[in-house]
This record gives structure tokens, sequence and C-alpha cells, in this order.
């Protein structure tokens, strides 16, 4: 089949979060740029994910004009809480921390970032498949895809943004050589369900029976989270089961409803080093994943968007690569910060909680770290400050 070719200035790969962020900025900022989409726009809308926007994402937000992308008038106001050993733990946020951190479901922040993209003209592609980035060191890369006609196109750019998650194509051209993995993965993993219910209770709650969590997902919808053993299996987890274990590891009457959903969520860090291969850079879950405990997977994605955002802006306006060329550095300073703090609250709520994984001395060690969260308000402004993502 004939290709047809066209050109841009960036091409992104992937319409999540950080691909519309950045597709977003390049736009208010005169630069071009296509975004490629390889699923329909209906299931990256309904697509179920993180459901927090820290203060750092809700203030970059309101400085580049897209204050409204992170509001979801759907979702009531719920208080969190914590849950230790069934009593719950009243939380107490200091007036002066001046957390902007607000709930916004990831469909209901990409649907926000779509709409805002596409009223401003932007070019957003769904349905893009077999996308192949090529020529990735030459002055004008190449990506290459299928669209819903079936017909092949090839758009030459200067830069392409991998934001493609995890298991996309962006980082999997990139030879497996030129980069280097760090990861670590946990003992135990997490049984995710998403459930037609109102989050009641909400919060996380810490128990020898393991950790628990529901979180809001709507006026009318939760994500459920039950720890559990690295080898557990879906099959040993029926409605009658998630249902009695969230109560008992909560010690109070949890609303039930119907289950929609299910899966055994591996607990891991992962992060690639460089960011970067030649004029490809990674973004977002394409070049690190933290677990899911520390809520810092949309703002490690917003962070990477902005930097590049800038870096390509400098670039175009300037003429000056040096923002583009410490891309990956830059952003892997933030990212270590933050991966340590995902490392440190995941270890510590889950430890606190059933000790055949870590053992006595450790659950007593995370207790005693728990007690100093509460009581102490030095330690407690540093959780704070990370939780916020201002650190």
């Amino acid at each position: 089949m004939v290709e047809t070719s066209e050109s841009t200035s960036v091409v992104i790969v992937g319409a999540g979060v950080a691909g519309l962020t950045l597709g977003n900025f390049l736009l208010r900022s005169g630069v071009e740029c296509i975004i490629l989409e390889k699923h329909s726009r209906a299931y990256v809308e309904r697509r179920q994910r993180a459901g927090t926007v820290d203060s750092f994402g809700v203030r970059m937000f309101r400085e580049w004009g897209l204050e409204g992308v992170v509001k979801d008038d759907s979702l009531p106001e719920v208080a969190g809480g914590i849950w230790i050993d069934g009593e719950e733990c009243p939380i107490d946020f200091d007036e002066d921390d001046n957390n902007d951190s607000v709930f916004c479901p990831q469909q209901i922040l990409v649907r926000n970032l779509t709409d805002v993209f596409l009223r401003g003209g932007g070019d957003l592609r769904f349905e893009a498949v077999d996308v192949s980035p090529a020529d990735m060191h030459s002055e004008r890369p190449l990506v290459r895809y299928r669209d819903t006609a079936g017909s092949t196109k090839v758009i030459s750019c200067d830069l392409i943004a991998g934001c493609d998650g995890f298991h996309g194509v962006s980082r999997a051209s990139i030879p497996a050589d030129a980069l280097t993995c760090h990861s670590h993965e946990y003992g135990y993993s997490w049984l995710s369900v998403m459930a037609e219910v109102p989050a009641n209770p909400s919060g996380m709650a810490i128990h020898s029976r393991g950790l628990a969590g529901m979180i809001p997902r709507g006026a009318h919808a939760s994500r459920l989270y039950l720890q559990c053993p690295v080898d557990a299996t879906l099959s040993q987890w029926p409605d009658e089961r998630v249902w009695s274990e969230m109560e008992a590891r909560f010690g109070t009457p949890v609303s039930t409803g119907r289950i929609i959903d299910r899966r055994i969520v591996p607990l891991r860090c992962v992060v690639y080093s460089p960011m970067s291969y030649g004029r490809l850079y990674l973004l977002g879950d394409a070049a690190h994943i933290v677990p899911p405990m520390s809520a810092k997977g949309i703002h490690l994605a917003l962070h990477d968007a902005e930097v590049f955002a800038r870096a390509v802006i400098q670039r175009n306006r300037q003429d000056d690569s040096t923002l583009l060329d410490s891309y990956s550095e830059t952003c892997l300073r933030h990212i270590w910060n933050y991966q340590a703090f995902a490392a440190w609250i995941t270890e510590l709520m889950h430890n606190a909680g059933d000790a055949s994984y870590a053992g006595e001395f450790r659950k007593q060690i995370a207790r005693a770290e728990l007690e100093r969260q509460f009581n102490s308000p030095t330690a407690n402004r540093l959780f704070s400050e990370l939780s916020a993502g201002v650190n």
C-alpha cells in the first residue's frame, strides 16, 4: 500500500496523561504536534487508573491556564482516613500546609485534557495502530502508523515523545543495550478491584490480615485494594471473599456492590535510564513506574511532560537545546526522589500489618514510624511535602 507523508515538529505517541498534557502545553505555545493513540477515544476515556492529582499537578495546570482539567463535579467530597487494627485514626490536616491535591479519576482528567486539546485545534488521531518510530538519530526521525482506513502514514518530525506506557512501542524501539533498567520487586501483590459502589469507608486499612484500601473513582464507583501473596490467583478471590476481607481489614461494615473488574497487580518500582535515545524521549510510565501505594504515577508523568515541554519550547523559540540535552538528568533526579518516597510509604504501610511478609521486627519498626507520623510535626511535614508533590 502506498505510504503518504507529512511533517510536524513533535510526534507524541500515546494519549494518556503525559501525552495529552504535553500536547496541550505545546499547542498553547505555538509548537506543532500530532498525538497518535492506538485505542479508540471511548476506550481511553473509560480506562480506570489513578485518581489523585497532587498539589504540584494542580498548580502546574493553573500556571498553564488549564486549571479546569482537574475538575470533576461528579465526585462528591469524601473524607479519607486510616484504619489500624480496625480502629479509625483521624487525620488532621494543617491548614498551613496549603495542600491543593484533588481527587480526579484518570479517565476524567484524560477526557478533560482531550476536550481542551481538540477545542484548541489539536491534531489527535485515535486508532492509529502499528506505530513504529524510526531513524531516531537523524535530524528528521520518522513515525509510521496505520490509520483506520488501513492506509500507512509516515510523519517526519524534529522530536518523538514516547508517552505510551510501560508496555508501549516507544521504549521497545530502543535497543536493549542502550538503556539501564533499575527495578525492585516487593514480596506481595495487590488484588485491584473496580466496583460499582460509593467509597464507604474511604481510605486505607492496616491489619494483621494485610493492607486494604477503598478509594473513590466517581460518585458511584470505587477502586478496592487487598494485599495478597505474589502467587495469588483471581480464582481465589470470588466476590464474597473480596467483601468479607474488606470488612475484616477495615473492622467496620463496608458498602458492597457489583464488581466489574479485578486483577492481580505485582508491586514493583522500575526506572529506565537514560530517558532518551537520539531524538526519541520517554515520558511517564514508558520510563518509570512506582507502586500504587505512593499515588505518584500521575505526578511523575506531569513532571516529565512539563520539563520536556519547556525544553522543546526553548529549542523552537531560541534555537537553544540546553534544556533538551539535560532532560533525562533533570527528570531522573526528581524521579529518584519520589521513588524513595514510594519505597518508604509502600514498605511502611505493608510492614505495619501482616508480619508474615517481613517479620515481627519490621512490623514493630513500621508501627513506631507510623506513630511518629501522627505525633511529630517535623516528621509529618516532610510526609506532607512529598504527598503534595512539592518536595
